[in-house]
C-alpha cells in the first residue's frame, strides 16, 4: 500500500541589476542511498543560458555544477521529485556481534575509511558535561542510540532559524534551542565524541497527514507537508549508515529523503555559489502533492469514489422503493485493540480480560449513540468444542417506536464495578419483585449448591492443598471449588422465582417448585444459576401444556408504553406511574411479610412452571437472570417490573439470561468475542442513509474505545483484523424478507458468489 507523491521545490533570487553569476553547486538530487524509491527527477534552471555538469562529490552524493556565461537579473532553481512513500522498518538491519553493545571499537580497516566521520571539534564545558553524563555502558547499541536521540529531542527546542550556517554545539546546548541543522550537527559531534562515526545529512522531509487522528499523542501535521531538513547518520558495522532525527526523536523513515550526507555541514549545503554585490529579493516554496494512493485499511476509497458509492446507494434505494423490495441490511464488522497487537486474545484466542473490558466500553458508547433508553444485556454467546466456558455476548436492546425500554440508565450496574452487595440483597430484591408482580413472596425459592458433589470434590484434592484458596494458575475446577467453599455450602447461591404469564388474568403468576431434596439444588458449574436450574427434577410437563412458539408471520400490534401490574395486582396497560414514597415503603416491607390471604391467584390450577427469574449476587453485583418468553409484550412487562424493583430498592442490576423474543418491534446490537477480534453485530437498516449513519457511528465509537481495524505484518505492511466483515441481508419481518418472498433470489445470490 503505497502513496506516490510529487515534491515541488522552487528557490528564486531576484537582483536589482544585472549581475555576474559565479559557478554554483546544487545538491538537490536524492542521494544514491535513499531508501524511499525515487521514480523521477527533474531540474529546471533559469537563466536557461547555462552549462550543467552532473558529478558525484567525494562522499558519493549527486551534485550539479552550473556555469553561467552571461549576466542575469534573476536566478531560479525548480526541482520536482516523484517518490513512493512506502513504509519501511527503520530497524530492519543486523549489527556485527562485536558492535551490538556500546561502547565498541571499529576494526582498523573500517576506522581508516571512516576517518573524516570521526573527526571531533573541541567542545565547551556544557558539551563536555553532556558527554560525561551519558550512562550507556554495555547497553544494546540500538537502545543506546534511541536514548540519545530522544534525550536531544526533549532537551533542545526546535525553532526556525534563517541565519546562514550551523550553530556551534556549545551554543545549542546553552540556548536549549536550535534549528534542525543545529540539532543534527550537535548529534554528529556527540556521536563522534562517544567513538561512533557520524555524518551530517541534508534532505527533504515529507510528512503526510494521517488518515485517522491519534487518540493520545501527536497526530502529525494537519496537512501534507515537505521542507528541507537535516539530521544525523551513524555508521554501525553490519547495518551501515543509520539515520537519526534528533528534532523528532525518531529514526529516519520513508519521509526522510537524503540529498547530501557529508562529514561537515558546509559540504551538504543545498546551494553553494556567489554573485556580484547587489540587492536581492529571495523567494522560496516547497510543497508535496499526492499523485497516487493505493487502497489501504485506513483509507480504502478516495473522496470521489465515496461520492460515487453514496450516489449508487441512493439510486438503489429509489429502485427498491419503486419495486417494493423491503430489504434490510446489517453487518458484523470486527475490531482489534490499537494498543496490544501481540497477545493471544488479539491473534488466536476468543476470550481475554482486556477484550471484555474494551467490549464493555464499546457497548456503553453504542448504547449512548443509538439507544439512550435501551436495555443492556449480558448473555451467553457461542460455545465451541475445546473451550472451557461459553463466550460472553454483550447486547443492547431498544424499542423501535422510540419509547424507553429501560428508563433510568443509573439502575443498570457496570459489570466491572463492585457495589458491595450480598445474598441478603438478592433475597430482598426477589421478594420485592414478586410482590410488585402480585405474586406471594412464598414462591421465591432459595437455591443451593450441591453439597455432596463439592464435598466429594474436596476429598479428591491432593494432600496439602487449601481447598478454600485458589490462584490464577489453578484450573477452573479448583477455582470453582474454592469459591463455593468460601461462600459456604449452607448459604444460598441465589433465589429463584418461577414465573409465567396468565392470559386470562392479564398478569404474572407462579407455581411451587417441589423437589425431592426439599430445596432447589443447582447443577454444579460456573454459569449463572439460571442456566443451572434442576429442571429435570420437576414434574414432566404434558405436551398440551407447552406454549407454542409465536407465528413469525403473525401481525404484531404496536407495543403499549408499558405493562406493569401495580401493587394490588391490577394490570396496568398504560403509562408507567411511579409509586409514591409510601407505596415504595410498603412494597419493600411486603417483601418480608406475605401478602393477605385475599391476594389474587390464577383461577384454575396451572402446570408446574419451568421458566424462572433468578436473582443472585456475584462479585458484589446483583444479577437478574431473565427466563425465556415467547411474547415481547410479556418481556417488556417483566423488564418494567425489574426496573421498578431496582428503583424501589435503589439497587443497580445486571441483566442476564435469555434475550427478548425475536420481534420487529425491538431492535438489538451485540458485541461478541471471536478468535483474535471483537465482533459487533450491528442492527439492520432499511435504507442506504441509515446504513451509512450506523456504520459511520460504529467505527467512530469503536475508535474512541481504542479499537481499530488494522494490524501489521512482520515486515510492517498493513493488513485487516483477520476476523472477517460479514454482511447480513433480510427484512424487518419474515413476511417482508425478499429472500422469503422470492426464494429464487437466495439461490441466485449463492450462485453469484460461488462464481
Amino acid at each position: 500500500m503505497t502513496i506516490r507523491v510529487a515534491i515541488h521545490h522552487k528557490t528564486r533570487y531576484d537582483y536589482d541589476r544585472l549581475v555576474a553569476l559565479a559557478p554554483h553547486i546544487l545538491r538537490l538530487r536524492p542521494a544514491p542511498h535513499s531508501r524511499s524509491p525515487i521514480h523521477s527527477y527533474s531540474l529546471k534552471i533559469e537563466p536557461q543560458d547555462h552549462f550543467i555538469n552532473w558529478q558525484q562529490d567525494p562522499f558519493g552524493n549527486y551534485q550539479a555544477r552550473l556555469v553561467f556565461p552571461e549576466k542575469a537579473r534573476s536566478l531560479s532553481f525548480e526541482v520536482e521529485v516523484i517518490a513512493d512513500m512506502t513504509v519501511y522498518n527503520p530497524f530492519d538491519f543486523f549489527v556485527e556481534s562485536y558492535a551490538d553493545k556500546f561502547p565498541f571499537t571499529y576494526d582498523d580497516q573500517l576506522k581508516r575509511e571512516l576517518g573524516p566521520y570521526l573527526e571531533k571539534e573541541k567542545g565547551g564545558p556544557l558539551f563536555d558535561a553532556w558527554v560525561k553524563s551519558i550512562q550507556g555502558k554495555n547497553m544494546p547499541i540500538i537502545d543506546f542510540l534511541v536514548m540519545i536521540n530522544q534525550r536531544l529531542e526533549k532537551e533542545i527546542d526546535y525553532s526556525l532559524r534563517f541565519e546562514p550556517g550551523v550553530q556551534n554545539p556549545e551554543d545549542t546546548l546553552k540556548l536549549h534551542n536550535g534549528s534542525c541543522r543545529d540539532s543534527g550537527w550537535l548529534m554528529v559531534q556527540l556521536m563522534r565524541h562517544l567513538g561512533l562515526a557520524a555524518r551530517f545529512a541534508s534532505g527533504y522531509l515529507v510528512q503526510l497527514t494521517s488518515d485517522v487522528k491519534s487518540l493520545d499523542g501527536p497526530s502529525g501535521p494537519e496537512a501534507d507537508f515537505t521542507d528541507l531538513h537535516a539530521w544525523c547518520e551513524v555508521y554501525l558495522p553490519g547495518a551501515g549508515w543509520v539515520g537519526l532525527d534528533p528534532t523528532s526523536g525518531l529514526f529516519a523513515g520513508e519521509g526522510h529523503i537524503p540529498l547530501a550526507c557529508t562529514p561537515d555541514p558546509i559540504s551538504a549545503a543545498p546551494i553553494t555559489g556567489a554573485t556580484d554585490e547587489c540587492e536581492v529579493t529571495f523567494s522560496y516554496s516547497n510543497e508535496v502533492i499526492r499523485i497516487h494512493e493505493d487502497p489501504r485499511v485506513t483509507k480504502p476509497y478516495s473522496e470521489d469514489q465515496w461520492q460515487c458509492i453514496d450516489a449508487l446507494g441512493n439510486f438503489i434505494d429509489a429502485e427498491f422503493k419503486t419495486n417494493d423490495v423491503r430489504l434490510t441490511m446489517g453487518g458484523e464488522p470486527t475490531f482489534v485493540s490499537i494498543d496490544d497487537m501481540d497477545s493471544a486474545q488479539w491473534n488466536t484466542e476468543a476470550l481475554g480480560e482486556d477484550k471484555l473490558s474494551l467490549a464493555k466500553d464499546l457497548l456503553l458508547r453504542l448504547r449512548d449513540r443509538f439507544a439512550p433508553n435501551g436495555l443492556l444485556h449480558y448473555g451467553q454467546g457461542k460455545w465451541y468444542p475445546g473451550e472451557e466456558v461459553p463466550r460472553w455476548a454483550l447486547g443492547c436492546f431498544w424499542r423501535t417506536d422510540g419509547l424507553p425500554l429501560w428508563h433510568d440508565p443509573k439502575l443498570l450496574a457496570r459489570v466491572d464495578k463492585s457495589y458491595g452487595l450480598g445474598q441478603k440483597d438478592a433475597e430482598l430484591f426477589a421478594k420485592t419483585l414478586s410482590t410488585m408482580a402480585g405474586i406471594s413472596p412464598d414462591f421465591v425459592n432459595p437455591a443451593y449448591e450441591d453439597t455432596l458433589y463439592y464435598l466429594w470434590k474436596e476429598q479428591s484434592l491432593p494432600p496439602g492443598i487449601d481447598s478454600h484458596k485458589a490462584n490464577l494458575k489453578d484450573g477452573l475446577d479448583r477455582m470453582r471449588l474454592a469459591r463455593v467453599l468460601s461462600q459456604g455450602l449452607d448459604n444460598p447461591s441465589g433465589y429463584v422465582l418461577p414465573v409465567g404469564w396468565d392470559e386470562g388474568l392479564g398478569g404474572w403468576y407462579s407455581t411451587p417448585w417441589e423437589m425431592k431434596a426439599g430445596k432447589v439444588i443447582l447443577i454444579p458449574g460456573d454459569s449463572p444459576m439460571g442456566l443451572r436450574l434442576p429442571l429435570n427434577s420437576l414434574p414432566v410437563i404434558r405436551p398440551e401444556d407447552v406454549e407454542p412458539p409465536r407465528d413469525p408471520f403473525e401481525e404484531r400490534a404496536p407495543l403499549v408504553e408499558s405493562i406493569v401490574p401495580d401493587k394490588d395486582y391490577s394490570p396496568a396497560w398504560g403509562k408507567v406511574v411511579l409509586q409514591k414514597p409510601g407505596d415504595v415503603k410498603r412494597a419493600a416491607s411486603a417483601a418480608k411479610t406475605p401478602p393477605p390471604a385475599a391476594a389474587k391467584k390464577p383461577a384454575a390450577p396451572k402446570p408446574v412452571l419451568r421458566t424462572a427469574l433468578c436473582v443472585e449476587v456475584r462479585q458484589g453485583k446483583l444479577y437478574v437472570f431473565l427466563p425465556p418468553l415467547e411474547q415481547l409484550e410479556h418481556f417488556v412487562s417483566l423488564i418494567n417490573l425489574v426496573e421498578r424493583t431496582a428503583q424501589v430498592l435503589d439497587t443497580p442490576v445486571v441483566i442476564e439470561g435469555y434475550e427478548p423474543p425475536r420481534d420487529s418491534r425491538i431492535q438489538k446490537l451485540l458485541v461478541t468475542p471471536d478468535p483474535g477480534v471483537i465482533e459487533v453485530n450491528i442492527h439492520p437498516a432499511s435504507n442506504w442513509q441509515d446504513l451509512v449513519a450506523n456504520t459511520t457511528a460504529l467505527y467512530e465509537e469503536a475508535f474512541l474505545s481504542r479499537l481499530g481495524t488494522e494490524k501489521f505484518m512482520l515486515d510492517g505492511r498493513h493488513t485487516g483484523t483477520g476476523g472477517g466483515n460479514h454482511v447480513t441481508l433480510g427484512g424487518s419481518t419474515p413476511a417482508d424478507s425478499p429472500l422469503l418472498r422470492r426464494p429464487d433470489l437466495l439461490r441466485s445470490l449463492i450462485t453469484y458468489w460461488q462464481h
